[in-house]
């Protein structure tokens, strides 16, 4: 997917555009979403790409929305990230490559272990009715 900067940057608010376009992180337990329990699908803020479903929603305490998988695989894309003196897997929208957060192995054993650990900022939840 081809993205224009510019309509992204009318589209978005300056966080958003931070996070989504150049990596920002949000302050923990800042985002709109960390405590929501509503029922619905998680869309990439920048496309309106499918990312995660509300079935995988867990508190982790960690600050930021956590989910236990994708709701499709094929659009997030994992990049091995060494920023900050550490080495991480940073989680991307794999249809406009923008920035989502991070995945890490300390999520919930019984759900496969693996927690997405996502910017509100970076998110749309669709609700369902």
């Amino acid at each position: 997917m081809t993205i224009d900067e510019q309509e992204l940057r009318a589209k978005l608010s300056p966080e958003q555009y931070a996070v989504l376009r150049e990596g920002a992180t949000e302050r923990p337990w800042s985002g709109e979403y960390v405590d929501a329990k509503a029922d619905g699908s998680y869309h990439c803020a920048a496309c309106g790409a499918e990312l995660f479903d509300s079935a995988t929603k867990f508190e982790s305490g960690s600050g930021w929305p956590s989910f236990t998988e994708p709701a499709n695989l094929a659009n997030v894309e994992l990049i091995e990230d060494n920023s900050h003196g550490m080495v991480r897997t940073e989680v991307r929208c794999s249809n406009c490559g923008s920035h989502l957060g991070h995945v890490f192995p300390d999520g919930p054993p019984d759900r496969g272990g693996q927690r997405y650990c996502i910017n509100s900022l970076a998110l749309d939840l669709q609700a369902r009715d």
